[in-house]
């Protein structure tokens, strides 16, 4: 396929772009040209910031592609100019959504696509209202491009911080924290339950709506394939460096009283696959254990 990533250097859609071309697919990004690109990508520099620009640097490529996937989009504006810039030069859009747009507060242990509550921080108000604008796209009846939205959890992998729960969550100094033996500060003691997902996964999950006219104007929860407390998320790294781990539990009200945007982390995040299955999509197969040993191997921590 002819592919083409709207971010192309960040830790999610170089690993997209790392894996499309792996696959032998022609790969082109859009960059602000701020970071080096994987090799053999077609780099194009464009700021979505400035609208104007964007397009027309979009509209002199005289390109076109299979698919386009943005991997960047935050806010309504951005799934507006995803619609302007490529309705007539894509075939199909995915736009990677978050679970983090979800409200966190009772609702199911599992939560399937129906689930309809929706959270009120800024990062997830602005990913729930960019979906919004491209499921009017593609639900008007006129929609020239196929669009799908994938809600990710917590991805990992390499060329990303480790780390999916505060106070650790991303932390550039977790290895060093673990091998040093101090406690680990984690809310509510880690006992939360998460579905990581790998970063090669979510490319496997995104290129197999390509094609599938049942995924048009659809959207997916893409979880990873176990479901673990997040404690156990750092357990498993501990044993991969040859460390014990201790934690500290952080109370959760102390915590949100000071941190209320992270609403969200305190939460079971945990999703249904059924409708991803019964529409054949791939879904997540690596197990966390081995994605995580990639990802400290990546660190370069033998």
């Amino acid at each position: 396929m002819k592919i083409l990533l709207v971010g192309g250097s960040g830790f999610l859609s170089g690993t997209m772009a790392r894996c499309a071309l792996r696959e032998g697919h022609e790969v082109w990004a859009i960059t602000r040209g701020k970071r080096a690109m994987p090799e053999g990508v077609r780099a194009i520099i464009a700021d979505r910031k400035d609208r104007s620009a964007f397009a027309g640097t979009i509209a002199t490529q005289n390109q076109s592609w299979d698919l386009v996937i943005d991997c960047i989009g935050m806010q309504a504006e951005d799934a507006s100019q995803d619609i302007e810039a490529f309705a007539d030069r894509a075939r199909h859009l995915v736009f990677i959504s978050t679970d983090f747009l979800l409200d966190p507060i009772d609702r199911p242990w599992k939560v399937d696509e129906t689930y309809d509550k929706f959270n009120d921080t800024p990062y997830g108000t602005g990913k729930r209202a960019a979906e919004e604008v491209l499921l009017r796209y593609a639900n008007d009846g006129g929609a020239k491009m196929a669009v799908t939205i994938l809600r990710p959890c917590h991805i990992y992998g390499p060329g990303s911080l480790l780390g999916c729960l505060p106070m650790h969550g991303r932390d550039p100094e977790l290895l060093a924290r673990m091998k040093r033996g101090e406690p680990l500060k984690l809310v509510g003691g880690g006992f939360f339950l998460q579905q990581p997902i790998y970063a090669e996964d979510l490319w496997t999950i995104a290129q197999s709506c390509f094609g599938n006219e049942r995924a048009h104007g659809q959207v997916y929860f893409t979880p990873g394939p176990e479901v673990v407390e997040s404690r156990v998320f750092y357990r498993a790294i501990a044993q991969i460096i040859g460390v014990n781990v201790a934690i500290e539990e952080i109370a959760i009200t102390d915590y949100l009283r000071e941190h209320p945007e992270h609403k969200s982390f305190c939460a079971h995040r945990v999703y249904a696959t059924d409708k991803s299955r019964e529409h054949a999509l791939k879904v997540a197969t690596t197990p966390l254990a081995e994605g995580l040993r990639k990802h400290v191997q990546a660190m370069g921590v033998p």
